[in-house]
């Protein structure tokens, strides 16, 4: 393995990961997680500290019959105590029964822990460390020692820091991991003291531990490759402590593609994007849409001159093509967009906006009206949609509303009934019909597939993701215009519309009436292509 790879990739999401704020993994979603990181090709996976809790004892129990089959599952934990036998040692006991190929163990570094934390000589923390690695290795481990603040310590005792990572190399150490606990160093010092302690460690068998305090984990962790050193730890979308850790999904990307650096095959790479959305929904946190190369806006183009320039050349404005990441380009479309937009949202649409640009023209002229009323089109791509199609001649309305009232109803201290009646006509046919809901939107919602059901059975495969209310200008108070974004998903995609009025109930019924509405034309559209098909 170490000869193969350039540079060796050791995720520790599932201990210092979860270290993290509201991000908490079960024994079974860290097995599942192991073995996704496993497919990707990942080297070390550090499953979590065995001696620690009864939740990851489960999961090295459970790890114990998975098929891995690229990486060296890894269990972590501490060096002996003070004035233990390591044979004696709760901790490393527990290293042993986690029965992983490889363990990794920190030790102090920075004499401000050793005497003020740990409260030991200087000389007994060096007697740890030695005795810790010497100890695993007897019991055929492959041993990572971590150097917990090294950085810091270096800083502050140089002399004594040396020794920390002398002691482990002589004591049997195969890899030795200089650490940035607090995460307050920076990537020319980094660079700086990799270079005057490699004639201490072999490069080959030095690795970087970057926490982002300092928001530059990542490039201290490029920067330590660059210099030299073997081996990357970090976590998938940077999840970790306070400020978090060294993210793997940029690290690896740039590794690979900017520094050409093997450390995933090609393959692995197409996948970081799923990976990070992966990851994202299984820690259920939202996933940052600029997150570097893998977020929904890391190819997003909004400007028109922009747009105009990635329709002839992409290189002009993204600095990798998406698709090596797994991700793709995508085109919004707002105040800020010109012709070259429209045609680029037209061409993904199916919509044929014929030689005359005149009607690129009236589009770009609508839209930039509506986003001065509140709209918000590059936030709701399914509003857009319906949109171009409308100005082209291109969607047919599938109902057309006649009525609708909402009745919200308050007694005492039960909670409030939302009512709402609705009046449709789908061609010469009329619909009206009544539903209840938790609150005013939900029963209009209710109210309206209700109605269409009979027309349009599909709708019941649409199911709502997410509604989110904006104040689009304060000044008027409750009175203020207001936008409405909704979410909506079926078998197929997720789409996203939006409504604008000063009355909340009226927003919410514009984005609904363009969910449905782009639910039932797309159908119309794919309908329309299995017929050409055929």
């Amino acid at each position: 393995m170490k000869k193969t790879w350039d540079v060796l990739i050791y995720d520790t999401t599932l201990r210092d990961g979860t270290q993290g704020e509201q991000i908490n993994f079960s024994a079974e979603e860290k097995l599942r997680i192991a073995l996704r990181l496993d497919d990707m090709g990942f080297h070390y996976i550090e499953g979590g500290w065995p001696g620690s809790n009864p939740k990851d004892v489960r999961f090295f129990e459970l790890a114990k019959t998975a098929p891995f089959r690229h990486a060296r599952l890894t269990a972590f934990g501490s060096t002996r105590k003070a004035h233990t036998r390591p044979e004696d040692c709760p901790n490393l006991q527990a290293l042993l029964n986690a029965q992983t190929p490889a363990v990794a163990i920190f030790g102090k570094t920075w004499d401000l822990h050793v005497i003020q934390i740990l409260e030991v000589a200087p000389d007994e923390n060096l007697a740890m460390i030695r005795d810790s690695v010497a100890y695993l290795k007897s019991q055929d481990k492959e041993v990572v020692y971590d150097a917990e603040h090294f950085f810091d310590g270096y800083k502050k005792n140089p002399a004594y820091a040396r020794k920390t990572l002398e002691t482990a190399l002589a004591a049997g150490a195969d890899l030795i991991v200089l650490c940035d606990t607090n995460g307050g160093t920076l990537p020319h010092e980094i660079t700086t003291v990799i270079q005057e302690v490699s004639g201490l460690i072999p490069l080959r068998q030095m690795g970087i531990h970057a926490h982002n305090d300092g928001g530059v984990a990542v490039a201290n962790s490029l920067a330590a490759v660059h210099a030299g050193v073997k081996m990357v730890q970090g976590t998938i979308n940077g999840f970790g402590e306070r400020c978090g850790n060294a993210d793997l999904i940029p690290i690896m990307a740039n590794l690979q593609l900017k520094m050409k650096k093997r450390c995933l095959t090609d393959e692995a790479l197409q996948h970081l994007t799923n990976l990070s959305n992966y990851m994202s929904d299984i820690a259920n946190v939202p996933p940052l849409n600029a997150r570097p190369f893998v977020g929904r806006s890391a190819f997003a183009h909004k400007g028109g001159v922009h747009v105009s320039a990635v329709v002839k050349n992409s290189a002009a404005y993204e600095h990798i093509r998406p698709e090596l990441v797994g991700n793709q380009q995508r085109v919004l479309v707002s105040d800020l967009a010109g012709k070259s937009n429209i045609e680029y949202k037209a061409r993904q649409l199916g919509v044929d906006l014929g030689l005359d640009k005149a009607t690129s023209k009236k589009i770009v002229r609508e839209i930039k009206k509506m986003e001065d009323r509140g709209y918000q089109f590059d936030a709701a791509e399914g509003s857009l949609s319906l949109l171009i199609k409308k100005q082209t001649g291109e969607f047919v309305e599938p109902f057309n509303l006649e009525s609708y009232h909402v009745l919200i109803a308050k007694r005492g201290n039960e909670p409030p009934l939302a009512q709402a009646s609705i009046k449709i006509s789908v061609g010469d046919e009329q619909e009206v019909t009544a539903a209840e809901g938790n609150g005013p939107i939900n029963a209009l919602d209710n109210a309206l597939r209700k109605a269409l059901t009979k027309f349009y059975p599909q709708i019941d495969a649409m199911h709502l993701v997410d509604f989110k209310v904006r104040i689009v200008e304060g000044s008027e108070g409750t009175a203020a215009l207001v936008k409405v974004l909704i979410d909506t998903r079926d078998e197929d995609e997720v789409w996203s519309t939006i409504g604008v009025s000063e009355n909340v109930i009226e927003a919410s019924w514009h984005a609904l009436v363009d969910s449905v509405q782009y639910k039932l034309s797309k159908d119309r559209l794919n309908n329309n292509h299995r017929k050409e098909k055929r």
